[in-house]
Parts: C-alpha cells; structure tokens; sequence
C-alpha cells in the first residue's frame, strides 16, 4: 500500500486559469498602447510649447532675411551648447573609465605577471634592507654554528669480477654459510 505523493490539485481549473491569462494580457496591451499615446501627446505639447509655429506669411523680403539671421543665431548657440555637453560626457566617461579602472586596481582583480628570479649578493641584499647604514661587507659564513657530519661507514666497493670468481664452486658457498653465522 506504498502510495505515492500525488500532486496536489490546482485551487483553478486550467481553462479558468487560460482566460485569466488572457485577461492579463488583454489589460496589459491596452494599457501599454495608452501609454504610447500618452508620450507621443506629451510630446506634440513639450515641442508646441517650445517651438511655436513659424509665423512668416505677410512680412516683407527684409523681415523674413532678418528672421534667417535670427534663427541662424539661434541654431550657433544651440550647436555650441551641444558642443560643450558633448565634452562633458566625453570627459566625464573618461573619469569614470578611470576611476573603475582604480577599483579594479585595488581590488587587485588584475593578473599579476610571473616573477622572475633576480640574483643578487648578500652585500646587495643588505644594503637593500637596510639602506647606506651599512658600508662594510658582512661575512654571513662567520656566525653560523659549524655542524660536524657523523661520516657514514661506506663498504668497500671492490671489482666485481673478482668477487664472482671467489666465490665460485663449493667454497664460495661455504664462504657465503659461514659469513651468514
């Protein structure tokens, strides 16, 4: 009687659960084409605010050349503004490149290269830690403990050859018997 755990019944029926879903759906796409409309509205009124309509019909030849002159002025200052923000952005970039570049740094996230073995005197090493104070070569060798080696006791290495013919026959086996007692 070893029953598996079934899964539990949804609360909803699939297809109750199916026309929620497109319900959802439904309200989300109304209210994103209602928000499309809505900037594009927002929009028409900013620019109808800030460029109003150009009002050229009856003025003579002089007023409308004046009128160029006038835009044209006014399009110099826009494009020096649009300049100068440029250069802000491009610097302001270029410290922010900069500054993430130093957090990175102290982070120290970056690879460190492969050292290389530099080979260098003791005199040199010691005038490296401690600076000019030390103007006289030091003998390192003089204040280390002398240690006496206990010398192995080595076994005489003799010609082989020689060996292998002593100990031929019946009497370089009794030699081996009696060596072995």
């Amino acid at each position: 009687m070893s029953e598996a755990p079934s899964k539990p019944k949804p609360k909803i029926s699939a297809s109750r659960r199916l026309f929620l879903k497109t319900k959802l759906l439904k309200k989300a796409m109304t209210m994103l084409e209602n928000e499309k409309q809505f900037k594009k509205d927002e929009r028409e009124r900013i620019l109808a605010e800030r460029v109003p309509d150009l009002q050229i019909s009856g003025l003579s030849l002089q007023d409308l050349q004046n009128f160029c002159k006038q835009l044209h002025q006014k399009i110099d200052v826009i494009d020096e503004e649009r300049y100068d923000i440029a250069l802000k952005v491009t610097k302001n970039d270029k410290e922010i490149q900069d500054l993430s570049q130093k957090i990175f740094d102290l982070k120290g996230k970056m690879k460190r290269p492969n050292l290389r073995r530099v080979r260098v005197s003791a005199d040199a090493m010691l005038g490296a830690l401690l600076g000019s104070k030390v103007k006289e070569s030091v003998d390192f060798k003089a204040n280390l403990k002398t240690v006496k080696k206990e010398e192995e006791k080595k076994e005489e290495v003799t010609d082989w050859r020689k060996n292998v013919d002593a100990m031929s026959g019946m009497e370089g086996r009794k030699k081996l018997f009696n060596a072995g007692q």
